[in-house]
This record gives structure tokens, sequence and C-alpha cells, in this order.
């Protein structure tokens, strides 16, 4: 799942990706907006905010919009240097890295929630939570050639009705490209729910667990990556 990449992943593959990082990404992006009122993973939403408030001319608003929008950047930014990295070393499980990274990552911010009670610690939280979605975006998109996205969900609906179209329109394809249009219209309804499940799932925990949820969605992570991880170093992986 987090080792072979491109052309050499099947559906099958990408489905279990897609439902596995989705359903944390979902958890923090919901479990975030419950905790400090933003989302971490939602740039669309952001940038017309952002837009909304140079508009209205109420700088400082707009100014720590931007600031969650450069940090989803600059994750996307990493994950994408560490995957050139790990491409130029042959490393065949940089992927699997990328997610241990934000595994441990997400520790360490929920656990300065959870130690450091003061305004400034839930700001700083919720930048790195928008650094840590733009990582798993950016490591989702370059394993799958752009088949997955975890946290585009824009992208997501848009596929959905274009597939939907596709199959409603008879004869104006062949029986395998509406096969593969069948497949590419699971897999992105998979990821839909998937997300808004982890959505439900990280509001619940937040409600009754604060940020001790964050640290559940990072034992996912970490559930997921490391044998992954152990698996690309053995022989014949």
């Amino acid at each position: 799942m987090l080792i072979h990449a491109g052309q050499d992943r099947s559906v099958s593959v990408d489905l279990r990706l897609a439902i596995w990082l989705s359903l944390a990404a979902g958890a923090v992006n919901a479990a975030g907006f419950r905790a400090l009122g933003y989302f971490s993973a939602n740039m669309t939403g952001n940038v017309s905010t952002l837009s909304d408030m140079m508009a209205l001319g109420r700088i400082g608003t707009a100014l720590w919009f931007l600031a969650l929008l450069l940090a989803f950047i600059l994750g996307a930014f990493v994950s994408g240097l560490l995957i050139a990295m790990g491409h130029r070393r042959r490393i065949r499980g940089i992927y699997a890295f990328s997610i241990l990274l934000e595994a441990l990552l997400l520790v360490l911010l929920a656990l300065m929630d959870l130690l450091w009670q003061v305004a400034f610690a839930g700001h700083l939280m919720l930048i790195g939570l928008s650094a840590l979605m733009g990582l798993q975006n950016a490591a989702t998109t370059r394993i799958s050639d752009g088949r997955v996205r975890s946290t585009h969900v824009s992208g997501l609906a848009t596929d959905i009705g274009l597939e939907l179209a596709a199959l409603a329109s008879p004869g104006e394809a062949g029986v395998d490209t509406r096969r593969l249009v069948a497949a590419r219209l699971g897999l992105h309804l998979a990821t839909l729910l998937a997300f808004f499940s982890g959505g439900l799932a990280g509001v619940w925990g937040y409600e009754r667990t604060g940020p001790v949820v964050f640290l559940a969605v990072a034992a996912l992570l970490l559930v997921l990556a490391v044998p992954q991880l152990r698996r690309s170093f053995a022989p014949g992986a």
C-alpha cells in the first residue's frame, strides 16, 4: 500500500490507501475545527475566507488564513523533497516513511496541546495540522499518480459527477473503459465516505477525549506505516 507507486499499483491497493488515509485526514480536519474553529485541510474555504477578510480590511484575520495556506503548501513541499530524495537513493519505503513522519509530528502536536495550555499553542497546533495535511495529501498524490487525494474533497466531488455522467452516457465508451470508470467511481466514493466517517469519529473522539483523539489518529498512521516500512527493506519487496 505504501511501497509500490504509479502504474505498479492495483485498484484494490489504491482503495485501501484512500480509505485509511482519508479516514485519518477527516478525523484530524474535523477534530481541529471542533477544538480551534478552523479547518486544517480545507484550503478552498480558507482561501475564500482570506479574500473575504482582505476585502473587508480585516488584515489580521486574513494573515491568519494566509498562514494556514502557506503551512499546507510547506507540508506538501517537504513531502515532495522527501520523496524526491528517497527516489534518488532508491529507498522503496520512502512513502511509508512520509506517513511515519506525519504520525510522529502529530504526536508532538497532540502532546503540545495537552501540556501547553496557552492560546498561542492552539494557533501553532492548527498551523502544524495544516502542514501535516499538506504532507499527507502530497504523499498520496505522488504514490498514486494523482488517483488518490486524501483531503481534496472538491476534486473528489467533481470526479464523482463526471464519472456518473460517463456511466450514464450509453455508447460513449467501450466495455473496458466503462469498467475503468466504474472502478474510479468506487475509489472516489470510498474516499469521500472515509473522509466523512473520519470527521464523525474525530468530533466524537474530541468531545470525549480532547486532544487525545490526535494521538489515536497518530496510532492508526503508525500501524499503517511501520509494517510497510519494514516490508520495504525485506528481500524481494
